[in-house]
């Protein structure tokens, strides 16, 4: 990785400063965000920092459905309100945002591993993004490698580690094993197919019926989509035949639901003996029906997946999810994730502008996944 000029003379100026003002979107009250998002802007001194403490500027944060369940307080974990989660707050808020990518400007005496010029992303949840630099301290960040590009270290802790996590920590699938999915296009989806198709997996995926099908099938195939099958084909009694055909006599052993409602049941109808189905997700806000038989007969399994649940459990899958997620990012198996990028102007961006940026980003999030840049 090669800093350009520009960037080179952006961290020597930061040097020289003595402070810098910050921005942060936050909240102090839960609800809908155009009701309850805020710009607070601060000051972070320079000069004076702890010894443990680090000033980082903000790269690229990505806005997730569950940022903005956060914000409604419908999240089950959530940041804290208080008067200290940034300097100069005169009622207590939280920092929203969860996930993100930064630059150290500045470190402490003590800080050993990072060094200015780095980047690195929140150790745990609930860390607050949506800002343009955060003072915290070395243990609430990892280092990240410069071998990936600003958008997959920004979007790496969720959605692609959730995909790792779903097709590795539960079933033991081994290549040519099937498993199936809907909501095969989201993020987590597409991520799922690659890592699964690396992996030696075959996947039978399905998507909504759209205008631009053909188009969507074909792309999906280019990033290791064994099948793809539309929700009517899955939901249609004599498609099942062709599907047990593309089986050649295989038992499906994993299924991936973020959708519930007649979606999942169409899904499990597929799944063999001895199966697990795996919840990540709610899109059709209908409660999860899953066929009697399958469990009487068939043995189902049906498991809830939180990663941050998950990371709970079992915390040293953090570090081992991030690390293989990392070469799967390093050696071309995941590609470059697809996003929307409304950009932030660090050099002339004001508290009104940083609010628009972000609650016209949420307005369009509908139409696909957005990533603040920070420029």
């Amino acid at each position: 990785f090669k800093m350009s000029l520009r960037s080179v003379f952006s961290v020597s100026s930061i040097r020289r400063m003595s402070s810098i003002t910050a921005r942060a979107i936050v909240y102090n009250a839960h609800g809908e965000p155009k009701d309850t998002l805020k710009c607070h802007s601060y000051k972070i001194d320079l000069q004076n920092l702890q010894p443990n403490e680090v000033v980082v500027q903000t790269l690229a944060a990505p806005l997730n459905p569950s940022d903005i369940n956060q914000i409604q307080g419908v999240y089950p974990s959530k940041p804290p309100l208080s008067i200290d989660s940034l300097p100069e707050l005169k009622e207590p808020a939280a920092v929203t945002g969860n996930e993100g990518v930064f630059k150290v400007i500045a470190k402490g005496s003590n800080v050993g591993e990072l060094e200015t010029g780095d980047w690195c992303i929140p150790s745990g949840v609930n860390f607050g993004t949506w800002c343009t630099h955060r003072l915290t301290t070395d243990k609430n960040l990892l280092k990240m490698p410069k071998t990936i590009s600003l958008n997959q270290a920004a979007t790496i802790a969720v959605n692609p580690s959730s995909a790792y996590q779903m097709l590795t920590h539960f079933v033991k699938l081994q290549p040519g094993d099937w498993f199936i999915q809907n909501g095969a296009n989201s993020q987590v989806g597409r991520a799922a197919i690659q890592i699964g198709h690396k992996l030696g997996y075959k996947s039978l995926n399905i998507v909504r019926n759209r205008d631009n099908l053909d188009e969507l099938v074909k792309d999906l195939e280019s990033i290791g989509a064994t099948k793809v099958i539309t929700e009517d084909e899955s939901a249609s009694k004599e498609f099942g035949a062709t599907v047990k055909e593309w089986l050649e006599g295989k038992e499906i052993k994993l299924g991936l639901n973020c959708i519930g409602g007649p979606s999942a049941s169409n899904l499990a109808r597929k799944l063999g003996h001895d199966a697990t189905i795996l919840t990540y997700g709610a899109m059709s806000k209908k409660p999860l029906s899953l066929p009697t038989g399958n469990f009487i007969f068939k043995n189902l399994t049906a498991k809830g997946f939180w990663i941050t649940g998950n990371i709970k459990r079992h915390p040293e899958l953090r570090i081992e999810t991030i690390n293989a997620v990392l070469k799967f990012m390093e050696d071309g198996t995941l590609k470059e994730p697809k996003v929307n990028e409304p950009k932030v102007k660090l050099s002339t961006t004001t508290n009104e502008s940083f609010l628009e940026t972000v609650l016209a980003a949420l307005e369009d999030s509908q139409k696909g996944k957005q990533l603040l840049k920070f420029e």
